[in-house]
């Protein structure tokens, strides 16, 4: 099997998110959720779990299904009648996702975000961080916009972009868009009998973005522009993203199977990616100094803990990025710190197991963990 038809897998990935859009997951005249298709996908998941892999849902549907059972009208709503409407319908589809996952002894745990989650620092730390959490404890997390609360300045507009947005947050190697689009042609297929299919795109060029169309679907708000969109976030972050039909049953189980599809792949890996933007991409707000004991362990592929921690300079929140300097003063990397300041400076010197004592909470054992740490020796 050659590289790229390894690279097109869905069974070698590591961390799924998957996205499902509203044409799939509900009948638009009577705004009920499609059941069915529903547990014919949770026993993909199922599966896909079974051979270790980890799934995050981004699902849209909240308004379609809300709008229906509080008899509003069709066609455009105003934005506090979207609000409502989400209120209704994420309870309605939160409950729906439990009752199918639920049968495969799969927790689920909503988390609805805004633009501003995922552009916010602070906020952006505490969701990844929650999103971690649920999936080390086996759980899924089902992700959607806050529509209730999210004005139109602060949203993402579609799914397709807020999905891309969650598997950069989260490190995925893969992104699924499910929908009601096979994949990305050189025209609109309905229009032009002469659109050719394309199954693998490796760079976005003019070209590529050229292609996209409209909406296909009157219940969805994303059509190919938005998928592109979204793909760019995605390969940014060293994920790559697939974009195939989800109307059949079993739709990952499909994919797995050779269900024809556009592959967007990325040429670095997710933890490249990331420590690529925290080395090049990130002001540094502060600096930690260490001492010798920690810099061995640095170059060793460590984390830093506290211990081997002797300064702590500026002023910082947690999560921000910080340069950290050797015993001479010489920068030797940067990191994302879990610590603010205030509380970095508190811990300095001390054992992980003394934190709680000096915090007044249980805090992270790592000053700036590995994985959000870039040693350049």
């Amino acid at each position: 099997m050659g590289d790229l038809q390894k690279s097109t897998q869905i069974t070698d990935a590591k961390r799924i998110v998957i996205k499902i859009g509203s044409a799939l997951l509900v009948d638009a005249k009577h705004g009920t959720v499609h059941r069915k298709w529903l547990e014919s996908l949770a026993h993909d998941i199922a599966e896909a779990r079974a051979r270790g892999q980890e799934v995050v849902i981004v699902t849209s549907g909240a308004i379609a299904v809300g709008r229906r059972h509080l008899d509003l009208p069709n066609g455009s709503l105003r934005l506090d009648e979207k609000q409502a409407a989400a209120a209704c319908g994420n309870i309605r589809l939160a409950h729906a996702y439990q009752e199918v996952l639920g049968h495969h002894q799969i927790s689920v745990a909503q988390i609805l975000v805004t633009l501003e989650d995922s552009e916010n620092r602070r906020r952006y730390i505490n969701a990844r961080n929650t999103i971690e959490t649920l999936l080390r404890v086996g759980a899924i997390p089902l992700i959607n916009e806050n529509d209730t609360v999210a004005t139109d300045e602060i949203r993402f507009g579609d799914n397709d972009r807020l999905a891309a947005r969650v598997a950069a947050m989260v490190s995925a190697d893969t992104l699924v868009l499910f929908s009601d689009i096979d994949g990305l042609y050189t025209a609109d297929p309905g229009k032009n009998p002469d659109a050719r299919f394309i199954p693998v795109v490796e760079h976005i060029t003019d070209e590529i973005e050229a292609m996209a169309g409209g909406a296909a679907s009157n219940v969805g708000s994303g059509g190919m522009t938005t998928k592109i969109a979204a793909a760019k976030i995605a390969l940014n972050a060293g994920c790559r993203m697939v974009i195939t039909k989800g109307e059949r049953a079993h739709p990952l189980k499909a994919l797995e199977n050779g269900e024809k599809a556009t592959w967007f792949l990325p040429e670095a890996t997710p933890r490249n990616a990331r420590k690529q933007w925290i080395s090049g991409s990130l002001k540094a707000m502060g600096e930690i100094v260490v001492d010798d004991g920690a810099l061995k362990a640095l170059k060793a592929g460590k984390s830093l803990l506290p211990i081997g921690v002797r300064a702590v300079n500026g002023d910082f929140m947690r999560g921000e990025a910080v340069s950290v300097k050797g015993p001479d003063g010489r920068e030797i990397g940067r990191g994302l710190i879990a610590y603010g300041s205030e509380d970095a400076r508190k811990i300095i010197g001390v054992k992980s197991s003394e934190i709680k004592e000096k915090l007044g909470y249980i805090g992270r054992d790592e000053m700036i963990h590995r994985d959000h740490l870039v040693v350049e020796l």
